[in-house]
């Protein structure tokens, strides 16, 4: 396949995230093996930034990168977390030159056989989810085209992340309404159990009994619901709280 092809069903590979069983650890396993056959690096890793705003080792094309880069993430210490902290791109053309600027890290790269690594963010506007590295096994010059293609595949790639978190927000938002939605009736149907039990017309007074009896026993309101429209709860025990709301 040629390389324009190549590039062009990587970003779309990298864009559609819009499936039904989406699998982040195999889009990122993508990224960094296209980022290494389109980049022409040895080696290509991810760091991201997960929900507790902790950095973690998400992905890399070979083991030697992937423990590269845990170290990187252990020791606070490399292109990939200098580029997250300035939302940039971070380089080293050659990593011995760099050894006192990153001690640690340059001291493993050479352990494992790199001698130059170029880190690019992942991010969309102000937002930094995490870092791209690209990792040589010899000493690079600068080169703006391969940072602009790593920099455009990093920000498709977040794009792609952003838009399946989404999804999976959006989703845990429908099914939370949802059962926000299935509790209100099993209350309204509590609440006409309490009401046929008192003989009172009054379904406030049923309402107010149901939740001041989850409240003084500290549980939820649709179980208590739940249990009274079940036929398992004590409903005079219940319906004490109506008459205390009331004194």
């Amino acid at each position: 396949m040629g390389r324009e092809r190549l590039l062009a069903r990587t970003f779309v590979e990298l864009a559609d995230t819009l499936v039904t069983e989406f699998d982040v650890a195999d889009f990122l396993r993508t990224l960094v093996e296209q980022c290494v056959r389109l980049l022409e690096v040895s080696a290509a890793g991810v760091v991201l930034v997960d929900s507790q705003g902790r950095l973690r080792m998400a992905a890399a094309s070979s083991e030697r990168a992937g423990l590269l880069e845990t170290l990187a993430v252990q020791a606070e210490d490399g292109p990939c977390i200098d580029c997250l902290r300035a939302a940039r791109p971070v380089r080293s053309t050659d990593l011995r030159e760099d050894a006192i600027r990153w001690p640690q890290f340059a001291a493993a790269a050479a352990a494992a056989g790199f001698r130059a690594a170029e880190a690019v963010p992942m991010r969309l506007r102000r937002m930094v989810i995490g870092s791209l590295t690209l990792l040589h096994t010899e000493p690079v010059r600068e080169d703006a085209d391969r940072t602009a293609l790593s920099q455009a595949l990093a920000d498709v790639a977040t794009i792609g992340l952003l838009q399946q978190r989404a999804i999976v927000r959006g989703e845990l938002l429908t099914e939370q309404l949802q059962t926000a939605l299935n509790s209100r009736v099993i209350i309204e149907q509590a609440k006409g159990v309490l009401s046929a039990h008192s003989h009172d017309p009054d379904m406030e007074n049923a309402f107010t009994a149901l939740r001041g009896y989850a409240r003084g026993h500290h549980l939820r309101l649709a179980d208590v619901s739940r249990e009274v429209a079940d036929g398992t709860a004590d409903i005079d025990a219940i319906l004490a709280y109506a008459s205390r709301s009331r004194s």
